[in-house]
């Protein structure tokens, strides 16, 4: 486990505050207390007793309920004179507030009461240390690293792409005909590629490229076509010489399998990411809650405001495009090619969405956590830029790409969950885990970037080797019982077949056997939709290199994908196989459990998701604990007793002193009225309609 001390160094005086929660805005009640600022975390500490002590069952090690990691900190404001102002530096050394309102990353608001603070450098070092501009070796990881501990390294079962071994067997086990590289171990062919990778089998002479429009392979289809993803810079000009690279990437992808290949745009076809960021602001505007009156004005219009951000639809536009690498793959038996810029932002979504759609080994925990390693940190997604911890102002880089990867493997999630290992609050969780300054997965831009960070700016580089742990490790942050959150309690696994029972043998026809063996042979594993033209194919080995947007004649990609899904919906559902998302409508949903449970108005007490998943899980251990009883009446069965899965990572019991809401487990619901507090206009609205529906019955 990581050693915290105290939670970092203090970086200001203590400041005595009065901590005021949303629902005593309205009453003008607070806690008194202390406010610390160490350069980990902002801490509330009070000088007031719980009246009611409960013990959490899912309890974060690295930070409680008062306190907020300062890479969580989004906006810090300030009121004077009754006006909300944004702080920044200058306007603290000028004015001080007399409130200071915290808004974090994960969404929840602090309001601090600076009326009897005396310490003004403490305002002016919570402002200075959250907000301003700062080098990488001043983030808390790098003051408390450590040499890898052996029961963090034989705890480590997530492949972690780092090795040519990782890669062999990710190849092995997709039967992958790619050639792995390992001439970037030292990267000499480009600093914003991995160390390892594969590539197509075809490309010879790597160094010809420099790492530019090098088609690094994904994942490879059972059938023998593979996605592969490239950094192409945008081509505004015709360019012979890029010409002539796009044609010789083209190739080597299109031998792959079948000579054929499909490419695809995502700076076209997909928006960028500067517009990703304005739209994900405009939306999480609608959960960043000061106060109940202003909850209960937006609640008037909320629908339409939230789909009027856009975040929802292009949430929708990234898993349409995913379907559509989905059906190249398994019913038009095609290689893909998808492309953008740098290569490392949209291209992580769609690859690692098809990917989930496609392989059921990515639905369980490890399998999910190795295809963010494989696809986002080898995969070199930028992100210190991207979540922008080092709050620097004149880079218009940040962006929340990987948010939005798993907002849309939450919607996945939403609508099969049977077929997820993993549960929505272990999205949520490494959802907020981003912003926690103690993981190297979210620490950098590239593998480049980490190893020559930690070998330069470490203070203790030269003596011995260090390491920030994995967030993958999540014994540094949860125990047991709270990680057992984490799984799914309705995930279907996946039943073995016993193998030793055989099939009486039946001899074949004799016009069968006069046949050739080897013509049109059907493959072994077919894709889900029986192409009859895949022998043709490959006797013809027929030119197929395309673009999906390239001819006007085409029918639409929506209208393809539309008709893809609703053959694969009319088949049997099987978890374990390929899986679709509905697109239609309000099937793309908002990811209520990140955004909403810090808004008390909104928690269902005693109910929610919560109570559904409870139930379930009583109705799963009778239905168990039945054939249990069924199986240990045959004594030739107790070694499949054995060997049966249980139900040791569900969570069984909630036990718990205080009372479940909706927000379970992020937050218990505490003995107050849950009675909305009602503005005053709208108070008055709804009493005047009371009336004169009085009045109507009367006459």
């Amino acid at each position: 486990m990581l050693n915290l001390g105290s939670g970092g160094a203090k970086s200001s005086k203590p400041s005595f505050v009065s901590y005021v929660t949303p629902e005593d805005e309205l009453s003008q009640r607070g806690v008194f207390g202390t406010l610390f600022c160490t350069n980990f975390r902002v801490t509330f500490i009070s000088d007031e007793k719980s009246q009611e002590e409960t013990t959490k069952t899912f309890k974060n090690k690295l930070y409680g309920e008062n306190e907020i990691p300062l890479m969580c900190v989004d906006n810090i404001y300030g009121v004077y004179d009754e006006k909300r102002k944004l702080i920044t530096g200058a306007l603290m050394k000028n004015k001080y507030p007399s409130k200071m309102i915290i808004h974090c990353k994960d969404l929840r608001i602090f309001q601090f009461c600076l009326t009897f603070t005396k310490e003004e450098d403490a305002k002016r070092g919570i402002a200075h240390h959250c907000l301003e501009e700062k080098s990488l070796k001043c983030v808390f990881a790098f003051s408390y690293m450590n040499s890898p501990t052996p029961d963090m390294m034989r705890n480590q079962e997530t492949f972690m792409f780092d090795s040519p071994e990782d890669w062999s067997q990710e190849m092995k086990r997709t039967k992958a005909q790619c050639r792995l590289v390992t001439e970037n171990e030292n990267f000499e062919l480009s600093q914003r590629l991995p160390k390892y990778f594969a590539v197509p089998s075809a490309i010879e002479n790597l160094f010809n490229y420099r790492g530019k429009g090098l088609p690094i392979w994904c994942w490879s289809h059972h059938s023998g076509c593979a996605v592969f993803k490239a950094s192409f810079p945008s081509a505004t000009q015709e360019d012979g010489d890029f010409q002539k690279h796009l044609d010789t990437m083209l190739n080597a992808v299109a031998r792959n399998h079948l000579y054929s290949v499909k490419t695809e745009d995502l700076s076209e076809s997909l928006p960028s990411v500067h517009e990703i960021q304005q739209s994900y602001n405009r939306f999480k505007q609608f959960f960043l809650i000061d106060n109940s009156t202003d909850f209960w004005m937006s609640d008037m219009k909320w629908f339409s405001s939230l789909e009027g951000s856009g975040w929802l639809d292009i949430i929708r536009q990234c898993l349409q495009k995913s379907i559509e690498v989905v059906e190249c793959l398994e019913k038009d038996n095609t290689n893909v090619l998808i492309t953008e810029e740098e290569g490392t932002d949209l291209c992580c979504v769609i690859s690692s969405l098809s990917q989930i759609m496609l392989d059921p080994y990515y639905r369980t925990l490890l399998g999910f956590q190795s295809l963010v390693q494989k696809e986002w940190v080898a995969g070199c997604h930028a992100f210190l830029d991207r979540s922008n911890h080092l709050h620097q102002k004149d880079k218009d880089c940040h962006s929340p790409v990987f948010l939005l990867f798993l907002e849309c493997v939450w919607q996945l999630v939403q609508q099969h969950s049977p077929a997820f290992q993993f549960s929505e609050t272990y999205l949520t969780v490494l959802s907020d885990s981003v912003n926690v300054p103690i993981f190297s997965t979210f620490l950098f831009n590239s593998a480049h970037h980490r190893e020559s960070t930690m070998k330069t700016e470490s203070p203790l580089a030269q003596s011995s080797s260090l390491s920030c742990p994995p967030v993958w490790d999540w014994s540094v942050q949860f125990d047991g019982k709270a990680q057992s959150f984490f799984f799914n309690p309705l995930y279907s696994e996946k039943v073995k077949h016993e193998r030793n029972i055989r099939r009486p043998h039946k001899p074949k026809h004799q016009r069968q056997l006069s046949l050739p063996s080897t013509a049109f042979k059907t493959p072994p594993k077919k894709s889900f939709f029986k192409d009859e033209t895949d022998s043709l194919k490959k006797m013809l080995r027929v030119h197929c290199i395309s673009r999906w947007m390239g001819s006007p004649d085409s029918p639409t990609p929506v209208a393809t994908t539309k008709e893809f899904y609703e053959c694969w919906r009319q088949r049997p559902l099987d978890y374990h196989g390929l899986l679709l998302p509905c697109l239609d409508g309000p099937s793309i949903s908002v990811w209520m459990q990140r955004y909403l449970r810090w808004i008390p108005e909104v928690n269902i007490l005693g109910g929610g998701s919560v109570a559904l998943i409870t139930k379930l899980i009583e109705l799963l251990n009778e239905v168990q604990h039945l054939k249990l009883t069924l199986d240990q009446r045959d004594s030739s069965q107790t070694v499949r007793i054995q060997q049966r899965p249980s139900l040791q990572h569900r969570p069984l019991s909630f036990g718990s002193s205080g009372r479940m809401s909706s927000s379970f487990p992020f937050t218990y619901s505490r003995k107050r009225s849950f009675k909305p507090i009602i503005p005053t206009c709208l108070m008055q609205f709804t009493d005047n309609l009371a009336n004169q529906e009085d009045e109507v019955s009367l006459v």
